[in-house]
């Protein structure tokens, strides 16, 4: 939420000083340490909580992490919504009022354009539909319990005593958080969906790209996936799907109509495209590289003859971590009361997402099914067009209330189609302007304007789905439990105590009529409509596979030539699964036992895939120096390295910096202007419709074209899509991608030099040494991969747009680690921005179905939201060197590693 006004500037000045004045730096006053410790959570003692029907335990370990134990479902949630409001009410506030477009009433006008997209998304209506139509009765119980239990903690705390960032807001506003409710847990999970919807980011770029590069070179760009060397997650043997009449028909001829009718709204979706890029990514940066590990191995081939399951989901690093650990324990299980799990959970909302109960372990990552589409919409002031006719939109008004300033009252238009969320942007109201009209699309008339269809904005049962894997005991229930997550679509792998392991692809994933989702769609013909949802029964699944393991880290699900319905086509391209599958592979083939710690060193595993393509080219290079080796002395570096990123590998370090130097050569400087670095401009021939401008001499006019992007959005982003790029044109020496001048590569007959692979990466190296020159100095033996590659954990909100001393207070860090983009150990980087780290794994874990209290775990922070508390950042230096903590489950386990102990009666 960036500042973008004095008044909000000034107001957070203020917030900053009172932060100061709260937390008593630099004033040593006693009451002021005192006031920020009234927000530190009782963990000791007795607590009366209302609406209790009998006493309720919670144990903390030396982390801080509680296990709940109660005698009856209601009072275990809650519980949980108390003891999760002690420790991350502000966080849950902020993210009731995110999914509630209602930012503004706490920060002010700064938020609402955010507030008023979410608004035309409308996740906060469609969470109350689900509230009241969708969800059992049960749910609805243990949803209301927990909110009963947060506001139970509200009742008794406001300002300072709910946390320090409440004392400086009450300071510069009338801001006071108002009651939970149900509502308010179920919205979370359209956040959830949104941070994982697919490919709506990939939709908008190809249809940009579309103004400079022909259709082949948008091909190379976003290549197929290689299904015979990266394996999918479920083999071909498994796909058992009944029939393939409802399957997908699309086609290269209506994949082109659509790319064409697309490329008339170009100044549209760049405008789109920055509109998203403003939401806050809650899960990952702008829905980009999210990705996640998890495997299971069957006991044959485990040192406990039962199965292991790891997971660790890849998210946007923030402060305090998006999980929250916990167990839920009924004190007596039965039908009455059937919890006992543990796991991560997110706060605010009931139940254990991602762990283990007393049976079963389940772990997710992305599917990255593509659930949304967008559309053009040939409109007029109050119609749309639709098969030849004119249609009124359905719309409603929203009023936005504004801390500090004037309400905003927006209206929000709807086709038949989904929202237009072109709405949202000054720049999209001018749809069509630019816009050339084709045989593709109708007249423009009064333009085109975009809408959004996306599963999430149909009601669904995915918080039914929640508590029911909770309480799953084996296969069978576990995927009638799945059955029920619909949104987002997730890739849920299985192992349970009698030594079965299984894999469960859940969700709704459309089937269209016709098109293939990689390009926006024409609104107005109903053949681009959505038909059905894949059928559960024939969505992939596969049960104790004979090779005795299941990878699933985004790579594709299942291989396209066998599979009757399209899931999508932009997949991760199997580097981190395949790098997964060898090391299990190899450790089996020779004959050798996977134990806990060999899961730990995977999880651990930094090898860079594309180094190993890479390097044994760039060791050959015959650099030209004229300043003697000061370029050879780099390339040195990488003769010996073992491709590890090691923090403190110089190599690493190196090799990344000429990585990315290399995809800015070869393809950032190429791109259309829509999609470079803003300011970043280019001479590049002239084209209209029929092509490239040609002056009189027969040569092609020359413009000049700066960027329109933010600066870390505009280049390739250096994950696997591009090492599978790199990879297709490593052979062809002469590709055209290897021209370095950007006029030579849109011109033919330039006069530019057309240059080769060999020079480019000669280029390529010679530019990372001197940047890693002008950022870690010319002493090559004082380089490393840490000092370049910064893990700084950010409050997500003061601590994003807040002064500078407040960000000093909330954030923390920098840590220096090693891992990579694509690597298992995914401690991913964007190489349009730099070098520091934007996704990580959120959390580790391991889990063992011999004895679940030799599993481990960790978080990326701690258990606590308080600034100033002892588990804000406790396990966060672990995590960095790839430590994991002992994971007690059982009552007597649990009881051992008690710390401290909560009694609450009614």
């Amino acid at each position: 939420m960036p500042v973008k006004n004095k008044s909000r500037r000034t107001r957070l000045i203020v917030i900053g000083f009172v932060i100061l004045l709260v937390a008593g730096i630099g004033f040593g006053s006693w009451w002021s340490v005192d006031t920020v410790r009234s927000s530190f959570p009782q963990t000791t003692g007795t607590i009366k909580l209302k609406g209790l029907t009998g006493p309720v335990q919670v144990k903390r370990d030396s982390s801080g992490v509680p296990q709940i134990y109660a005698a009856t479902s209601e009072d275990l949630f809650r519980a949980q919504g108390f003891v999760q409001a002690q420790d991350r009410f502000y966080e849950m506030d902020v993210r009731r009022h995110l999914t509630s477009g209602r930012l503004s009433e706490m920060f002010g006008s700064s938020t609402v354009e955010t507030d008023a997209f979410l608004r035309t998304l409308g996740w906060r209506k469609i969470a109350q539909q689900e509230y009241d139509t969708k969800l059992s009765a049960s749910t609805k119980k243990y949803l209301q319990a927990y909110s009963d239990g947060v506001n139970a903690y509200l009742a008794d705390h406001s300002g300072a005593s709910l946390s320090v960032e409440y004392a400086a807001l009450g300071f510069v506003n009338d801001y006071k958080p108002e009651k939970w409710t149900p509502v308010d847990s179920v919205a979370w999970l359209k956040a959830m969906a949104w941070d994982l919807r697919g490919n709506m980011q990939d939709e908008i770029d190809r249809s940009l790209l579309t103004s400079r590069l022909s259709a082949q070179q948008i091909d190379q760009l976003y290549p197929p996936y290689p299904y015979s060397r990266n394996q999918p997650i479920v083999d071909d043997s498994a796909i058992t799907t009944k029939t393939t009449s409802t399957a997908s028909t699309a086609t290269t001829a209506t994949t082109t109509s659509a790319a064409t009718a697309a490329s008339n709204v170009e100044s549209q979706l760049s405008s789109l495209s920055d509109t998203l890029d403003e939401i806050p990514a809650l899960l990952g940066p702008s829905g980009n590289g999210i990705g996640s590990n998890s495997w299971v191995i069957s006991g044959a081939y485990t040192t406990t003859g039962k199965p292991l399951l790891a997971n660790d989901p890849h998210l946007a690093p923030q402060m305090p971590s998006l999980w929250y650990q916990m167990g839920l324990h009924c004190t007596t299980v039965s039908s009455a009361c059937p919890f006992d799990v543990s796991g991560y959970t997110f706060s605010g909302m009931p139940g254990v997402v991602i762990g283990h109960n007393a049976d079963i372990a389940w772990g997710m990552t992305n599917l990255g099914a593509d659930v949304t589409d967008l559309y053009l919409e040939k409109v007029t002031s109050d119609t749309y067009l639709y098969d030849g006719k004119q249609k009124k939109f359905s719309s409603h008004k929203e009023t936005i209330k504004v801390a500090g300033g004037a309400d905003r009252t927006i209206t929000v238009r709807s086709t038949n189609n989904g929202p237009v969320i072109s709405d949202r942007d000054d720049e999209l109201l001018k749809v069509g302007d630019e816009a050339p009209v084709t045989t593709s699309a109708p007249d423009r008339g009064d333009g085109y304007a975009v809408s959004l269809r996306w599963t999430a904005l149909t009601a669904s049962k995915t918080m039914d789905a929640v508590f029911e894997i909770d309480t799953a005991t084996d296969w069978t229930s576990f995927r009638a439990a799945a059955k029920d997550f619909a949104v987002p679509s997730q890739n849920l792998i299985y192992a349970d105590t009698a030594g079965n392991i299984g894999y469960q692809a859940p969700g709704q994933v459309p089937i269209r009529a016709k098109g293939d989702g990689r390009y926006p769609a024409p609104g107005w013909d109903s053949g681009y409509r959505w038909t059905k949802y894949i059928p559960y029964d024939e969505m992939p699944t596969e049960y104790n596979p004979a090779r005795g393991y299941i990878v699933t880290a985004n790579q594709a699900v299942v291989n396209a030539s066998k599979y009757p319905y399209l899931l999508t086509e932009d997949w991760g391209y199997g580097t981190r699964s395949q790098r997964i599958t060898n090391l299990i592979k190899t450790k089996i083939n020779d004959g050798g036992l996977i134990s806990m710690d060999d899961m730990q060193e995977m999880q651990n595993d930094s090898s860079s895939e594309i180094a190993k393509l890479l390097v044994p080219i760039l060791t050959k290079i015959d650099i030209k120096d004229d300043k003697g080796d000061y370029i050879r002395d780099a390339q040195k570096l990488l003769e010996t390295w073992d491709y590890n990123q090691d923090s403190d590998s110089a190599a690493a370090a190196y090799f990344n910096a000429v990585w990315r130097n290399t995809l800015k050569l070869a393809f950032g400087n190429k791109l259309p202007k829509e999609l470079r670095p803003e300011g970043q401009c280019l001479t590049v021939p002239a084209t209209d419709q029929s092509g490239p401008v040609d002056d009189l001499d027969g040569k092609s006019q020359l413009v000049r074209e700066c960027g329109e992007r933010a600066a870390d959005q505009a280049q390739p982003d250096g994950g696997d899509r591009w090492f599978e790029v790199v990879r297709n044109i490593l052979n062809d020496k002469t590709s055209e991608w290897w021209v370095t001048s950007p006029t030579a590569f849109y011109d033919k007959d330039s006069d530019k030099p057309r240059t080769t692979r060999d020079q480019l990466l000669a280029e390529a190296m010679k530019d990372a040494r001197y940047e890693l020159t002008s950022k870690l100095g010319k002493d090559i033996d004082s380089w490393s991969w840490g000092r370049l590659h910064k893990l700084n954990l950010k409050n997500q909100t003061l601590g994003i747009s807040g002064p500078t001393v407040v960000k000093w207070l909330l954030n923390r860090g920098p840590w220096n680690v090693g891992g990579g983009e694509a690597a298992v150990n995914a401690t991913g980087w964007n190489a349009a921005g730099g070098y520091d780290v934007v996704w990580v794994p959120s959390m580790r874990m391991v889990v063992s179905l011999a004895d679940f209290d030799k599993s481990r775990w960790i978080n990326l922070t701690g258990a606590s939201g308080h600034a100033y508390n002892a588990h804000y950042s406790d396990q966060t230096t672990k995590w960095a060197k790839g430590e994991l903590l002992p994971w007690a489950f059982s009552a007597k386990a649990v009881t051992a590693s008690t710390s401290d102990t909560l009694a609450l009666t009614p």
